[in-house]
């Protein structure tokens, strides 16, 4: 997605329909429901390739299901709604439960979680004025692409193979990386909210003294 500024804010988002069921939320909602499949594969069975192979098909969807509304045309608010919920649902699935089987430490998932509780603080404000959430900004994108696919890496790297050190290397970086830009486009996201919530503030005020 290309990358947003305040300046987009201005105005709603408009949309291509209203309908529930099209194909890109169809694959969205599937792509949700492999969050659970995903957690009784790596807690209750411990099927680590199992729970691999889930992230590699939500991934895929997560790509599909925005193609698919952008050439046929069938972008809906819900889809927009949808896209961002995914990724931090499957964010938190993951670092939760790599966290409770002691591949990942805690510190990690709080240090994760404080700034998606940060970006929270917007939500009512923004809702007021006609917004879900925040366009989504380039640079979350690669932060949320970064830590959705180097977590697998990473469960990969505690499997007994022959490239196990290498994956537990290379995921650990991209992990980290992935840790530092999401917080970083967390940054750009208040911004970007916080000027918006003020300027409209602004204008409200002057419409009412009017």
């Amino acid at each position: 997605m290309s990358q947003t500024t305040p300046s987009a804010l201005s105005a709603p988002p408009s949309f291509d329909t209203t309908r529930i069921f099209t194909v890109p939320n169809i694959v969205s909602f599937i792509r949700l429901a492999g969050i659970p499949l995903f957690l009784w594969f790596l807690l209750g069975l411990h099927a680590d390739l199992l729970a691999i192979l889930v992230l590699v098909v939500a991934g895929i969807t997560d790509f599909l299901d925005g193609y698919l509304a952008r050439i046929w045309h069938q972008v809906s608010r819900l889809g927009q709604v949808l896209d961002p919920i995914a990724d931090r649902l499957y964010i938190l699935a993951i670092i939760c439960g790599l966290a409770i089987r002691g591949v990942l430490p805690w510190v990690l998932v709080i240090v994760l979680l404080a700034r998606d509780a940060m970006l929270t603080t917007l939500v009512p404000a923004l809702r007021a004025r006609g917004f879900a959430s925040l366009p989504v900004h380039f640079l979350g994108k690669i932060a949320t692409f970064c830590l959705l696919y180097a977590f697998p890496i990473v469960l990969l790297g505690e499997l007994d193979f022959f490239a196990a050190h290498l994956c537990h290397v290379f995921g650990w970086a991209v992990v980290l990386w992935g840790a530092f830009f999401y917080w970083w486009a967390g940054i750009l996201y208040m911004y970007q909210g916080v000027s918006f919530i003020r300027r409209t503030a602004h204008v409200q005020t002057q419409n009412v003294t009017e």
